[in-house]
């Protein structure tokens, strides 16, 4: 559910319940702790409570069943978006029921300007590249995803592997609601990038969808699994993760993936540890584990790209993913605050530029 959440979302939410906090307890988190001392500690603490983390998604099962294996930590969630994670840490204030969330790269900083986070770098910190992490570690990327292409060869004779191939076919083009939804905005960014723009010009991408609709090729069908499954969907643009987790779950001969070559945008969850956490080194262990060798495979087992590049994948899993390669055009979001103004504007400028053309 996070995954559709907006920007402006949190700012309404985190405006709605400002304020609310109740008095402080006690912590005793230090951040001189060593990595066996915070191991020591959230053995004692025995539970962490995770917010937008479910089981369904990246695989994060995987990883709680081992950190209650190695450290019999017991590990309760409550699925949310980005936006509702930030609002449960501020509107709880010092009496914070939740420990760990998992959110879109946008809310790091936003989290860390509502003075919401507890910094913690981790041991792999030298290995999450700079554009991923803050610098005082209250937020740092656990995985990517990058905009991709997802093609029903059964309607499709020959799948895009370029915007320029996709602007050149005769299909229809799913690309989700721009108006709401996380993923169809940065396919946007995607298109724009590929046309000379970024995140502070995105007219690029914008003109490009709009002659999209012009020509009667956007689809306004749902990509769920569903309608994929039944042929509703010739291509849609989508993250590269759910594009490999529907083409598995559906038949994986039947569809292909594809990064486009002349350009793409890379983004990714981080997660946050709450200020005011009750089980604060539990969280802190927890954000260990996820980086850890370990934790990367779970995450990638579950179609999430790891962050740290030197993992070396086990082959089945390795399979599953696109190669390396396949990357070379995808470029991280330069200006996070500016592609965070960007969002905001994008709704209005979609409904005008693109859905107005829309027969």
């Amino acid at each position: 559910m996070k995954k559709l959440t907006k920007l402006t979302t949190s700012m309404i939410l985190l405006t709605t319940l400002a304020g609310c906090g109740s008095e402080a307890t006690e912590s005793n988190a230090s951040a001189d702790d060593s990595l066996d001392t915070i191991i020591e500690k959230a053995k004692e603490e025995g539970e962490i409570a995770s917010l937008g983390m479910p089981d369904s998604w990246a695989n994060w099962v995987g990883t709680w069943d081992d950190i209650e294996e190695k450290y019999g930590i017991k590990q309760t969630d409550t699925d949310m978006s980005s936006a509702e994670e930030l609002a449960k840490f501020e509107s709880e204030g010092t009496k914070g029921t939740a420990d760990i969330g998992d959110v879109g790269i946008s809310f790091g900083p936003l989290a860390v300007s509502k003075d919401l986070t507890m910094p913690y770098k981790t041991s792999y910190w030298d290995e999450i590249p700079d554009w991923a992490k803050d610098d005082e570690g209250h937020w740092l990327l656990s995985y990517t995803g990058t905009i991709a292409f997802l093609t029903d060869k059964n309607n499709v004779s020959e799948a895009p592997t370029s915007w320029e191939d996709l602007a050149n076919g005769e299909y229809q083009v799913a690309v989700g609601d721009v108006t709401k939804a996380n993923q169809a905005q940065f396919a946007v960014l995607a298109a724009a990038i590929a046309q000379g723009g970024d995140e502070s010009d995105i007219e690029p991408g914008l003109q490009y969808f709009q002659e999209l609709a012009q020509a009667d090729r956007i689809s306004s069908v749902d990509a769920s699994v569903a309608n994929l499954e039944k042929g509703e969907i010739d291509v849609t643009v989508v993250w590269d993760f759910n594009g490999l987790n529907y083409r598995d779950q559906i038949n994986a001969d039947r569809f292909e993936v594809t990064i486009p070559s002349d350009g793409s945008v890379i983004s990714g969850y981080t997660t946050i540890i709450n200020k005011n956490a009750p089980h604060p080194n539990a969280a802190k262990l927890a954000r260990e584990y996820i980086l850890s060798d370990e934790g990367q495979i779970n995450l990638a087992e579950g179609y999430a790209r790891p962050i740290r590049e030197s993992v070396e994948l086990p082959a089945e899993i390795a399979e599953k993913l696109l190669p390396g390669s396949a990357y070379e055009s995808a470029e991280p979001v330069k200006d996070n605050a500016k592609w965070d103004e960007t969002a905001m504007s994008l709704p209005e400028l979609w409904q005008k530029e693109v859905l107005s053309h829309v027969k």
